[in-house]
């Protein structure tokens, strides 16, 4: 676990942890499924929708960490700050922000910086 104090300090951390499009996709996905399946629940009361948003927010995003950037997710150890970090990133990417803080932050695709050191 790494030592982080602050979520300022934790934010750059999760979106190097998320440098690849692909896992950012996943992630913008299961949160959209997450959002809409807790809009079901909350307008039906169907618990079924409780566990739709719990298996397509994670589902997608670990298949991102294990799949794509083969890292482990962050909210393993930092559950709520990678919750908050996830809307925040899914709010800039809706704002179309996400790509100007990832380059603020230096922060290239994985795939890309191996390119580079190779």
């Amino acid at each position: 676990m790494l030592p982080f104090e602050t979520f300022d300090e934790f934010w750059p951390f999760y979106l190097r942890e998320h440098s690849d499009p692909t896992t950012r996709a996943l992630h913008i996905v299961g949160t959209s499924i997450a959002g809409l399946s807790l809009l079901g629940w909350l307008a039906s009361r169907k618990k079924s929708y409780l566990l739709l948003a719990l298996a397509g927010s994670y589902g997608p995003a670990w298949l991102g960490h294990y799949a794509v950037e083969r890292n482990r997710p962050a909210t393993f150890d930092h559950p709520l700050w990678s919750l908050r970090a996830d809307l925040r990133m899914y709010e800039m990417w809706m704002a179309g922000t996400l790509d100007a803080e990832l380059s603020r932050l230096g922060i290239q695709p994985r795939a890309y910086r191996e390119a580079q050191t190779a």
